[in-house]
């Protein structure tokens, strides 16, 4: 599914895994859940217990593929690599 569909949807969850400092300097959604790549299996439960599909999200989309294959490999799904905060911060104007 490509992410202007998911955007579209009612209930779903973008999980932003850069770093705090990432944030400050690039700048941040305001709906998106900040949890850094490095916290995302310390905090794997808050993410699992989220309703609905799961976008993550980095600074280029590699760092939130990896929490994507993390998920998919514990089982989770509807759960998706939204890419760079450029590309969903356009996709989410339009």
């Amino acid at each position: 599914m490509d992410l202007k569909s998911l955007l579209q949807g009612e209930n779903y969850n973008l999980i932003d895994v850069r770093e705090e400092m990432e944030l400050d300097v690039d700048g941040s959604i305001p709906e998106a859940r900040n949890i850094p790549l490095a916290e995302i299996e310390d905090r794997k439960q808050e993410i699992v217990n989220l309703a609905g599909p799961k976008i993550f999200f980095c600074k280029s989309g590699q760092r939130s593929q990896k929490a994507v294959d993390y998920f998919t490999s514990q089982g989770l799904t509807e759960v998706y690599n939204g890419g760079g905060y450029e590309d969903v911060k356009a996709a989410l104007e339009n």
